[in-house]
């Protein structure tokens, strides 16, 4: 195990009353909120009316940056940046998943930076302060409500960056299981298949001695296989939503990477998949991760073994350690069938034109990985086995 800090100020208000806290949490903060939130979803739940409601209540100054899509996009962030300079506003305040919560926190880190938000993601600056945000969670999948990471896409180049840093973690954050009950199939299969994918990440390392972390990221992962199908048959299941909305938190506040490196190959060789092809984060992982496994393998069967066994019940005396592994690979493409994601790139539509580019993109700072490091060939391989 190597040395760590660990800190998460994110304040987590969790169940059928979350709601209900919001006006003091606002209270806190600023009676002048900027209110980020997606494509309208929450209109048509009544969600919109109900946190307007809230802040009306408060006395709040409220404007608004709405149509937020997925693969948030960096001119959305500068819009709102000049709504907070222009409207001196103290609170930002994200409803939704992880594309307006990202949104949000480019916001916060941009408004009090004199310089171009993007210096963050492109590595020039590292932001020193931000404005307080507040979240009210609707997907469980990117666990950005706890996380210290963003992620946008600048439309310049196409190119989708994250950053990670204190700032990016909410102040509050509020979830409520029921507010996923409406969420389209698709949206609630790739949330799952986005939290197991944190998981993974994490999961696979080089460093010995990380026993506990292990079996909270098995126990987690788990708990993603045995909800997921759950919410995808009966989507009005309180409890199983509640594990899976509970467990997407947990799975990115950094917790379950204490004393460990992690690999992240998967997410970075995704990025492309969603900035040039606008493809789901979680179906892009859905696809990725199989594959990326299947390379691996040969370099670093004992983890893949682990995994099988541990996570997907492969019986210990089922072959040698390969088979044993691939088996677990087999199974969780199966799971990812049975969720309704595409496993191949063909399914998605995605064919073998870009896959060199892509390959030389996400290598572009150098070889990927910790668990075994992925250059721009090895990239184009792992490409060619997601076809």
């Amino acid at each position: 195990m190597i040395d760590f800090i660990y800190e998460n100020p994110a304040k987590i208000i969790f169940g059928r009353s979350a709601l209900s806290h919001l006006g003091e949490e606002v209270r806190r903060y600023s009676h002048k909120v900027l209110l980020v939130y997606g494509g309208g979803s929450i209109k048509k739940t009544g969600l919109y009316d109900q946190v307007r409601g809230i802040l009306a209540e408060q006395g709040a100054l409220v404007w608004e940056l709405g149509g937020i899509v997925p693969n948030p996009l960096l001119s959305r962030v500068y819009e709102g940046i000049a709504l907070c300079r222009e409207h001196d506003i103290g609170l930002v305040l994200a409803v939704g998943g992880g594309s307006a919560i990202d949104t949000g926190k480019a916001v916060a880190n941009g408004a009090c930076y004199d310089g171009d938000e993007w210096d963050f993601h492109a590595g020039k600056a590292v932001p020193a302060a931000s404005l307080p945000l507040g979240t009210v969670v609707t997907i469980p999948a990117a666990g950005s409500e706890m996380s210290y990471s963003c992620v946008i896409t600048n439309e310049e180049g196409m190119l989708k960056f994250g950053f990670n840093s204190v700032t990016n973690v909410p102040k509050f954050s509020l979830l409520n299981p029921e507010w996923a009950f409406t969420l389209p199939p698709y949206q609630r299969a790739c949330g799952a298949v986005d939290i197991l994918a944190h998981l993974m990440e994490r999961y696979f390392t080089r460093v010995d001695h990380v026993g506990l972390t292990d079996a909270l990221l098995e126990g987690s992962m788990r708990t993603t296989l045995q909800n997921a199908p759950i919410v995808m048959e009966k989507p009005k299941d309180y409890n199983a939503w509640a594990e899976l909305m509970w467990t997407g938190a947990i799975a990115h506040n950094t917790l379950l990477q204490t004393g460990r490196v992690g690999d992240w190959a998967s997410h970075k060789l995704g990025r492309d998949l969603s900035a040039l092809y606008d493809m789901a984060h979680g179906a892009s992982l859905a696809v990725l991760i199989p594959a990326w496994m299947k390379y691996v393998l040969p370099h670093g069967v004992e983890k893949l073994k682990q995994f099988a066994i541990a996570v997907l019940d492969v019986p210990r005396d089922f072959g040698d350690e390969p088979a044993i592994a691939l088996e677990g690979i087999q199974r969780l493409e199966a799971f990812f069938r049975a969720l309704g994601v595409p496993t191949r790139l063909r399914e998605a539509g995605i064919d073998d034109r870009r896959l060199e580019e892509m390959a030389g993109r996400a290598t572009s700072d150098g070889p990927l990985g910790a668990y075994v490091p992925i250059h721009e060939s090895d990239a184009l391989e792992i490409y060619k086995l997601a076809l």
